[in-house]
């Protein structure tokens, strides 16, 4: 994909990215699916810098699912060990331009280490106003859409929108105008079911680790063109 001149006042507020194609690109190059991993995190960091200086306001990015943790257990335990060594040192430069950082998911899955690392990445940057970078980590959308719903009955109230969103792990997150899905495949992979419902969605067939802010450019001219109705005529 070639890259496109963007029109800066065109931009998504709200992009979100479904990472996926580690393991293969990995596997192509005859290496063990934890490299693949190693290479999606470096992506992972180069993109959102990318997002944050072009001045996209709230960057999404679906890290580790819940269905994630049904993997080999060595590959598990892998993705583990880099949470556990990068996401402090991966942010930490963000955190101090401003960037807030947030976490969505069930994160009481995760040993109390790694749990410690992602409180203090939430603390250190909680009054960050640049930009928002929102990880989903422990993530899906339907656990996440069973716990809003259970979050309103337990409160015994008539149910609308705004309620129902407030207790969605994005409270306070305009939805995503933009969707992107690497390695070719088109799912949402249980990512923002709710959130979704009017996004744009691009797929592009590069695997993650192979992502760059060229082909990120490319698919936000791509987004600049398209008519986004709403349901409208």
């Amino acid at each position: 994909m070639k890259s496109d001149k963007i029109d800066k006042d065109r931009l998504p507020t709200h992009i979100a990215f479904i990472m996926d194609g580690n393991g293969r690109w990995a596997t192509k190059r005859l290496l063990p699916r934890k490299f693949g991993h190693r290479e999606g995190v470096k992506t992972m960091r180069k993109i959102i810098t990318a997002c944050v200086r072009l001045g996209i306001k709230v960057v999404s990015l679906f890290a580790f699912s819940t269905e994630n943790r049904n993997r080999p257990k060595d590959e598990v335990a892998a993705l583990m060990q880099l949470i556990r060594e990068n996401i402090y040192d991966m942010l930490k430069e963000l955190i101090d331009e401003g960037v807030k950082v947030v976490f969505m998911g069930d994160l009481s899955y995760f040993d109390a280490d790694i749990r410690a690392s992602l409180d203090k990445v939430v603390s250190e940057s909680a009054d960050g106003e640049k930009a928002v970078v929102n990880i989903g980590l422990n993530y899906g959308s339907r656990d996440e859409i069973i716990r809003a719903v259970n979050k309103c009955v337990q409160e015994g109230k008539e149910v609308n929108e705004e309620i129902f969103a407030s207790h969605l792990y994005t409270s306070g997150l305009p939805d995503p105008d933009l969707i992107v899905r690497t390695s070719g495949e088109y799912r949402l992979s249980n990512f923002m079911l709710y959130q979704a419902a009017y996004s744009e969605v691009i797929v592009t067939n590069t695997l993650w680790p192979d992502f760059n802010e060229s082909e990120l450019q490319s698919i936000l001219a791509e987004y600049e063109k398209r008519d986004r109705r709403f349901g409208k005529v």
